[in-house]
């Protein structure tokens, strides 16, 4: 289920946060971290308008040995900039154990910002370059958008989902649940 608040035509030029980890922290599996997260949003000036269901993925690159993860997208409202935004989500994932280490390390939690009102920006960079490719971050975004298209391309989301390798990926819950 789709967790909506406000008016859902707003939702298609808005801001977009997708949230993924795979590791437990302090006891918590991965979508009790997400939705802790969520939760968090407001402490660093974001307000959650809709959230998409928690989805697991397989661990990605292909072949992994890691857990699989827990993905979500939610759709926010602020009136700061990416900057700001970007700065406000990496303080959220080091508050719920991120450490950054290697590039597609296991993690507790990952915040991305993946599109700000369909700015085209190189830092942050925005959209996020590799969101067109990845299912585990679409997936939730057309749930909560799904008139939604690619700033740069002006692909639609449901083209890009045609073309996004699904396999493994399955709902958990819904943020709230």
């Amino acid at each position: 289920m789709v967790n909506r608040v406000g008016n859902v035509a707003a939702v298609r030029r808005g801001i977009y946060v997708a949230l993924g980890g795979n590791v437990p922290w302090q006891g918590r599996i991965s979508a009790d971290v997400l939705r802790l997260a969520l939760g968090s949003f407001p402490d660093i000036g974001l307000q959650v308008l809709a959230a998409s269901r928690i989805w697991e993925s397989p661990a990605w690159p292909e072949g992994s040995r890691a857990p699989a993860y827990a993905n979500a997208v939610a759709h926010v409202d602020t009136a700061l900039g990416p900057s700001q935004v970007l700065e406000g989500l990496h303080v959220l994932e080091a508050r719920y154990g991120r450490v950054r280490s290697e590039r597609n390390a296991p993690r507790t939690l990952d915040l991305d910002l993946i599109d700000y009102q369909s700015r085209l920006s190189s830092y942050p960079m925005l959209p996020h370059p590799r969101l067109a490719g990845r299912a585990f971050v679409l997936v939730p975004l057309a749930e909560i958008a799904p008139r939604w298209r690619h700033p740069v391309t002006g692909m639609r989301i449901d083209r890009l989902l045609r073309r996004a390798d699904r396999t493994g990926m399955r709902p958990l819950a819904a943020p709230s649940d």
